[in-house]
């Protein structure tokens, strides 16, 4: 089951498009705003769709598209009143996959949907498998597995080891690791980002394997081990 965030301050449109939704079988997210939006994005790293307005309130769909745009790739359909070519273009320009005026008829945007879902899924398109040594991340069915054994994790670390994985056997500061996981509006200390590192390391290492590093003065590097050092 796929699931769509839909980022909609309009009451009415956003109860109708989660019926809509929930009835062609998908699950279905709601925010009202643009800071809302981004957050409910950020702890839900299994939505498929974003279905964003361009007119919100907090952050703009303009702006909560170029931040998404900075980390991800998730498919996003712009939906809007405004019908200039140059808001279009704008759109498009910052990252958007498709575009769609209101009012609209209910079967067209569930057609685009189902397009940018296809285009999700095609082979190549989207590395769905990370492994380091024996820990594997599948993305597609939001699993973490070390020697074929199923780690239960919140949101937030699965994203923070999710992070890590993608970027194995590269240091990644403490200011991008919060940036990506907490988001750039994270006004919180750093010490939450070692606590995370910490809980994730009582998870996934043991005495035999040393998975995440800390790199003094910098950040973290997850880094695959040869033979010998395993």
């Amino acid at each position: 089951m796929a699931t769509v965030l839909v980022i909609e301050d309009e009451h009415g449109m956003d109860s109708y498009l989660k019926t809509e939704l929930q009835f062609e079988n998908y699950q279905v997210l709601i925010a009202y705003d643009g800071v809302a939006g981004l957050q409910m994005y950020q702890d839900n790293p299994q939505i498929d769709v974003i279905l964003l307005d361009w007119m919100l309130p907090k952050m703009d769909g303009l702006e909560l598209l170029r931040r998404i745009r900075k980390n991800d790739d998730v498919p996003i359909i712009m939906m809007t009143a405004r019908d200039y070519v140059s808001d279009k273009v704008a759109g498009l320009d910052y990252g958007a996959d498709d575009y769609i005026t209101k009012p609209f008829k209910i079967e067209e945007l569930m057609a685009r949907i189902r397009v940018v879902l296809r285009r999700k899924g095609q082979p190549g398109n989207e590395i769905t498998m990370y492994q380091i040594n024996n820990l594997k991340l599948d993305t597609k069915a939001h699993s973490v597995l070390k020697d074929d054994q199923f780690i239960q994790l919140s949101q937030r670390e699965y994203k923070l080891l999710l992070v890590l994985m993608k970027h194995a056997d590269q240091v990644i500061s403490r200011d991008e690791l919060l940036d990506e996981v907490w988001g750039t509006n994270y006004e919180g200390g750093t010490n939450i980002l070692d606590v995370y590192i910490r809980h994730l390391r009582e998870k996934i290492d043991d005495s035999k394997t040393e998975l995440i590093h800390t790199v003094r003065g910098i950040g973290y590097t997850m880094r695959h081990m040869d033979e010998k050092q395993a």
